[in-house]
């Protein structure tokens, strides 16, 4: 057909023929070294089926370019998989870069997974590299992380909260809060103070104030009457000052007011009773305020 009579044809031609002449995605084979290259005329978008891509210009066998997904899979089947990187070597079977954005991003909005890596041998499921030690990551988590298995670190553990606690049961858990100190009621079981110089003081409860707990030990499925305790560290305390003014700096114990410390005169009492030491004072009055747990 002459390029007079395909102009002539094309005038007089159906919506279908124009479809079928004029379809959202060409095919054009070029040259032996680019394969079949396609252009979607609504996005302006480029594909490539074997070739050498348009960015890197790196052999591929499959390129895609759009304003939206430049290449999409999905799987309908219960086993199958929606796009598939597969290495028979030492290279890289899916990889993603990016300057600013997201290189690689899994979604999950019911109870799937969104990222899954499988390793049934000697080697990583997913692996992490910072190229630089000054303020990159090799891994940044929003959200609950559960790991089952051992977890093997060469380098320092930040922790940005403040104290080291330990989940125990409490006794009428629903009226005791967090600043209160606690003693040894049996077991694994606590209850709030209600005597001085206590020996059985255990810790005070965490999460007071603005400090949090940084590790709970001891967390099980069921919390029902678990409160987690302040074994170490800094934690806001429920402090009386009624039985002696408080400095920075002195030992406080159990007092007599319920749930209440209270500074430590007695040397000879305290041996065994002491809670921490004070990080504000206070000259009367009950407050709460920051200490340093200490048990001794």
């Amino acid at each position: 057909m002459t390029n007079s009579q395909f102009s002539e044809f094309s005038e007089a031609k159906s919506p279908a023929l124009e479809a079928t002449l004029n379809p959202a995605l060409k095919g054009v084979t070029v040259n032996a070294g680019s394969g079949v290259e396609g252009v979607n005329f609504e996005t302006q978008g480029l594909g490539l089926l074997g070739g050498r891509d348009k960015i890197f210009k790196q052999n591929v066998g499959v390129y895609g370019q759009s304003n939206q997904q430049g290449v999409f899979g999905h799987s309908t089947a219960d086993s199958g998989t929606g796009v598939f990187g597969s290495c028979a070597g030492s290279g890289i079977g899916v990889r993603g870069n990016s300057t600013v954005g997201i290189a690689v991003q899994g979604e999950c909005f019911d109870s799937g997974i969104a990222v899954e890596g499988k390793s049934f041998g000697k080697g990583i499921a997913i692996h992490g590299i910072a190229s630089s030690l000054a303020g990159s990551l090799a891994g940044s988590f929003i959200g609950n992380v559960k790991v089952n298995g051992n977890i093997d670190c060469t380098g320092d553990i930040t922790l940005i909260n403040e104290d080291c606690a330990e989940d125990f049961y409490i006794v009428n858990s629903e009226t005791v809060e967090p600043g209160t100190v606690m003693v040894i009621e049996s077991n694994e079981v606590l209850r709030q103070s209600s005597c001085a110089y206590d020996k059985r003081v255990a810790g005070v409860i965490s999460g007071a104030g603005k400090y949090k707990p940084a590790l709970i030990l001891g967390k099980k499925q069921s919390s029902e009457n678990r409160m987690p305790i302040a074994l170490m560290g800094k934690v806001y305390c429920k402090v009386d000052a009624q039985y002696g003014e408080i400095e920075v700096g002195d030992l406080l114990t159990s007092s007599p007011t319920a749930g209440y410390a209270m500074k430590a005169s007695d040397p000879r009492q305290s041996f065994g009773a002491v809670l921490g030491k004070a990080l504000s004072p206070l000259r009367e009055g009950q407050a709460m305020i920051p200490i340093l747990v200490s048990l001794q």
